[in-house]
């Protein structure tokens, strides 16, 4: 563990060796704040999850959404406007505030479960270190998978060569790595387009067909991404939970949300939407209790009233889907399932576009290009090789499909051989190197 501990480190300070400080202050207030919880006073255990979760909270707000709050709220020329529109966005600080609240949470939850409890030492070196593995482990320290205490703390024990699953983590980060390098890398070289002012000469098609490649190059960006720190994590013995299960097969809005990011819409349910009285105080409760967690699921994402946006629209359409299914109930049937699912799609591939444009006016502008353009020309080039980089995500939709439908499965020669196409494709065929979309987040 302390070779990893230092790994991880290291790991971080080839990102950002500047910031190193400030996950290293994250980490000592959520080993103090735990070890309180469970051996402090039994009277002051409340207040210890509290300060513990209100300032990973704080943390995250001053760094992330100061320059927001301050472009919207206080003058241009103003020195404290000025110096929070400065700050530096420290990466993976998402990712590893949510796992220092999700400690202490669990913590203050679990104190008096045994089990649970045995994870937290009373040596408070020991517990020191259990600490810094859970937030520094590096497959999962920039972007993910969001990794609950709950589901990490009980696989921190001694490890063995012959416990580690060797062909499924190949195959992982064979996929992971095909997904990143082959289809992501290349996409990003047109979705490029997206940014203004470049889109406002291209056809109203075109527009559509680099909407749908940049849906599919976040998809293999970070699917890719996440298989890899899946693959990188079983190597050394551990286990992340899955972050994507083929979302754009989904056949509803709930749907979508089980398979997306599923460790980040698996932590909003747990630790805020259900808190909060999920649906249990009534209809027009639970109207607003999902709305609030989507758009601030959508913060999260970025310090961007676009990004709010964004989770407003995945609040709204969450909300009329669940009105809709209990008051229009529907026959469920192979074509409104089709339907369905395409509808999903489609709105969920549009709503890409506040990722792509934070900047709202650009958002504007691009669906008014799509409107307006009809009569331009295609780019045939663009759209072609869109189409062809694509098809790495939709046959890894089509092949689970085909995969669900058998009531027994076991890895086939085939997908052996089919991992080393996807090498031959990532030793030849690889983008241009390019930085993770979440990284930013």
């Amino acid at each position: 563990m302390p070779i990893l501990i230092a790994a991880s480190l290291v790991f971080y300070m080839v990102n950002q060796a500047d910031l190193l400080w400030l996950l290293l202050l994250s980490i000592s207030v959520n080993i103090v704040a735990s070890y309180l919880v469970v051996y402090g006073r039994t009277d002051l255990r409340l207040f210890h999850a509290t300060w513990g979760v209100v300032v990973n909270l704080g943390i995250l707000c001053f760094f992330k959404y100061g320059p927001l709050l301050s472009q919207t709220f206080l003058p241009a020329n103003s020195t404290l406007g000025e110096t929070l529109s400065a700050l530096p966005l420290p990466v993976g600080i998402s990712f590893f505030t949510f796992q220092g609240i999700s400690l202490v949470v669990d913590t203050y939850r679990n104190r008096d479960v045994p089990r649970f409890r045995s994870l937290i030492a009373r040596n408070l070196a020991q517990h020191a270190q259990t600490v810094f593995f859970f937030k520094a482990f590096f497959p999962q320290l920039i972007s993910g998978p969001i990794v609950k205490a709950h589901f990490f703390l009980p696989q921190i024990s001694r490890k063995y060569w012959a416990d580690i699953q060797w062909e499924n983590c190949f195959r992982t980060l064979v996929v992971g790595y095909f997904l990143k390098m082959v289809v992501a890398d290349n996409l990003k070289d047109h979705t490029m387009l997206i940014t203004y002012p470049y889109f406002e000469g291209y056809s109203s098609l075109t527009l559509l067909g680099l909407l749908f490649g940049y849906s599919m190059q976040i998809f293999a960006d970070f699917a890719g991404y996440s298989l890899i720190a899946l693959g990188l994590a079983g190597l050394f013995g551990y286990t992340f939970p899955a972050n994507f299960n083929f979302p754009y097969v989904a056949v509803s809005f709930a749907d979508f949300w089980r398979r997306w990011h599923i460790s980040l819409s698996s932590f909003l349910r747990e630790y805020l939407y259900i808190p909060l009285g999920g649906n249990r105080h009534g209809v027009w409760r639970t109207y607003l209790n999902l709305m609030l967690t989507m758009v601030l699921g959508g913060l999260w994402h970025g310090a961007a009233w676009s990004y709010a946006v964004w989770g407003f629209g995945h609040g709204l359409a969450l909300a009329l889907e669940r009105f809709v299914d209990q008051h229009i109930p529907l026959k469920s049937t192979r074509i409104t399932q089709v339907i369905r699912s395409s509808v999903v799609f489609s709105y969920v591939t549009l709503l890409w576009l506040l990722f792509k444009l934070p900047d709202f006016n650009h958002v504007v502008a691009y669906c008014r290009a799509i409107v307006n353009n009809v009569g331009k020309p295609h780019d045939s080039r663009v759209l072609s090789l869109i189409l062809l980089y694509s098809l790495g995500v939709v046959g890894y939709h089509v092949h689970y499909l085909m995969r669900s439908s058998e009531s027994h499965y076991e890895p086939s020669t085939w997908e052996f051989v089919g991992c080393g196409i996807l090498l031959f494709f990532i030793i030849t065929n690889s983008g241009s190197a390019g930085t993770f979309i979440y990284f930013q987040f």
